[in-house]
């Protein structure tokens, strides 16, 4: 991270940019569907009145009927930006995952060619990540589901749903996190060893096997890094909303954008380092375990010890 810090905003520019991107198209097609959205007269007469039962009455009278044009808009926009996310991911990875080949085989002085890949596994790779998150974002919705069937109406039990919910949605996270780690540990193997989508996941699976101690250190190492920063960000980010009573809101809107573009600078810097670490465990030998000659005891000869000599037990207490 210290060393390249290219690579990191190399990271921060590609995520960035289809942040921005994907941004202005949800507040495009935000746009373009409130234009959709008919309001008459008696709906702005409503709307004005700054009663909370009337303008309610208003919005629902304007939305009426378009929630199904409101749908098709978010599938088409979600099915746009994840084939756009596939193709950018795929190939920003390939060029990251690239040069960090380039700079641990320069460090370890290996001047032996790189196998031959191409970015079809990393395009699958992609799809697979994409088709666990639709996945996780199913199973949260089945945990609201069956939140709500616990929850019958003539017997309501908001605690039961909540917990049901929770309880779902955090095994549902904590699959949907291992699983997209291992895919994402995989992508390593596509450009180093020139394997197909199956066979990157089975090699991630191999080096887990084999290097579980450093596998896990890494992870826990950087995960500690990236929890600290989460504190740090979050606590300053109160700052700016304690002093909100004072501050007008454009500052203190502009300190929160501010802190949050901080903190995803430094979790992209640390995915990178985390990346290079593993990297560095796969390509760097392997540090040889220091062996020690057994201790073998020299056996004593039977005439060491004098029979006739005291032992400290032996001796009586004096009064």
């Amino acid at each position: 991270m210290f060393r390249r810090p290219s690579l990191g905003f190399a990271e921060i520019a590609w995520r960035w940019s289809f942040g921005a991107v994907a941004g202005l198209l949800i507040t495009l097609s935000g746009f373009e569907y409130l234009d959709t959205l008919p309001v008459t007269r008696s709906d702005l007469w409503l709307l004005r009145t700054r009663q909370p039962l009337l303008i309610s009455q208003a919005v629902g009278h304007i939305v009426r009927g378009s929630g199904f044009r409101l749908v098709e808009a978010f599938v088409v926009l979600a099915l746009a930006l994840t084939v756009g996310w596939i193709l950018l991911a795929a190939l920003a990875r390939a060029a990251t995952i690239k040069a960090l080949l380039t700079h641990f085989r320069e460090e370890s002085d290996s001047s032996e060619p790189g196998p031959i890949w191409r970015i079809d596994p990393l395009l699958g790779l992609n799809f697979l990540r994409a088709a666990v998150t639709l996945a996780a974002v199913v199973g949260c919705f089945a945990g609201l589901v069956l939140g709500g069937m616990a929850s019958p109406p003539d017997e309501p039990a908001p605690e039961g749903t909540f917990l049901i919910l929770l309880s779902i949605a955090g095994l549902v996270w904590l699959a949907w996190s291992m699983v997209n780690w291992l895919l994402s540990l995989a992508a390593i193997f596509v450009v180093a060893n020139g394997r197909d989508t199956f066979g990157a996941i089975a090699d991630a699976v191999d080096l887990l096997r084999r290097r579980s101690g450093s596998v896990f250190a890494v992870g826990a190492s950087f995960g500690l890094a990236h929890t600290a920063a989460f504190v740090v960000a979050s606590t300053a980010a109160a700052f700016p909303l304690g002093v909100a009573t004072v501050l007008p809101w454009p500052m203190v809107l502009g300190g929160l954008i501010v802190v949050t573009l901080l903190y995803f600078a430094v979790a992209d810097f640390l995915y990178m380092g985390r990346l290079a670490a593993y990297m560095a465990i796969l390509e760097l030998p392997e540090l040889p375990v220091p062996s020690f000659p057994p201790l073998v005891l020299s056996p004593q000869p039977s005439n060491c010890i004098d029979p006739h000599e005291l032992i400290l037990s032996d001796v009586p207490a004096v009064s």
